[in-house]
């Protein structure tokens, strides 16, 4: 049986328009529809074809279990945060990233809500539990940038422990900076409506309905609060030492490629395929917060 999802229609001003939102009705509305790809600007009319990205996907992934290879023979480790809005895509492009890896030495994080013993520690305590160790690739689906967002706005911290942690984020990064981790932060970026039809599709799909809650819901009517927190992280936080790559991510397919794309063109490892790893896309990958102007 399927997870019963409470929900309740919202009414969102959306450029300047008022538009009713139900994700319980199992029928898209068309202004979600016909908006979805191209909202947030993104800049591309269609989807890449899927047997363009399939081939372009299996060759980036064979550049990766060479980097594995590379970091068990020179004890190098990598971390990255994915970051991004509900929806925006995180865990599958972090399932297109370790998915032919060592699960052995590739290992995904996705801490849950802090129990009472770390919720009294320091911030960052549990966190740093869990980076590499020598020859180890960790992917952080969401992170410590918790703070930096979703905790402000649904009141899970005080204003003085999110202004704490917008001063100490880059003291903390240019540690793992000075250690040699290669670390990578990518903030994922969709359009307002393309969240809205990956909500209802999980609302709709019986195969992803566990992936829509309440928090969701709830952040509907809260879009402005998180593009207001986004751009502050992303001005604070954003350090030569541990800069944020932006990827405008409407289209997951393209996202995921210049993601890793990017990972691999920014470490050097042993027999490393300049022409399989292909150019990036700068129209969908780029640096810091002036990418999102």
């Amino acid at each position: 049986m399927a997870q019963e999802v409470e929900s309740r229609a919202v009414e969102l001003e959306i450029r300047g328009k008022k538009r009713v939102f139900d994700v319980d009705d199992p029928v898209l509305p068309d202004w979600v529809d016909e908006e979805a790809l191209k909202s947030g600007d993104f800049p591309y009319n269609k989807k890449l074809k899927e047997d363009e990205y399939l081939e372009e996907l299996k060759a980036l992934q064979v550049e990766l279990v060479k980097v594995q290879f590379w970091l068990q023979a020179t004890g190098k480790r990598v971390m990255a945060l994915f970051e991004g809005r509900d929806a925006a895509g995180k865990g599958g492009a972090i399932s297109a990233s370790s998915a032919h890896m060592n699960p052995r030495l590739a290992r995904v994080v996705a801490l849950t809500k802090p129990t009472d013993r770390e919720a009294g520690q320091w911030y960052f305590q549990r966190y740093i539990a869990q980076f590499p160790t020598a020859g180890e690739f960790v992917l952080f689906d969401r992170s410590w940038y918790n703070r930096a967002g979703v905790e402000p706005i649904m009141g899970f911290c005080t204003q003085k422990q999110y202004e704490d942690f917008l001063a100490q984020a880059p003291q903390i990064e240019k540690v793992i900076s000075h250690e040699g981790i290669f670390f990578f932060k990518f903030y994922l970026d969709i359009g307002r409506e393309m969240q809205l039809k990956r909500f209802h599709d999980r609302r709709h799909d019986p195969r992803k309905v566990w992936k829509l809650s309440s928090m969701d819901i709830a952040a509907l009517t809260k879009w402005d609060e998180y593009s207001e927190k986004r751009d502050r992280m992303l001005k604070q936080t954003h350090t030569e030492f541990a800069p944020w790559t932006v990827v405008h991510a409407n289209d997951k397919r393209r996202a995921r490629l210049n993601l890793i794309r990017h990972m691999l063109k920014t470490i050097d490892y042993d027999g490393k395929d300049k022409d399989a790893i292909g150019k990036l896309d700068d129209k969908i990958i780029g640096q810091g917060p002036k990418f999102l102007a």
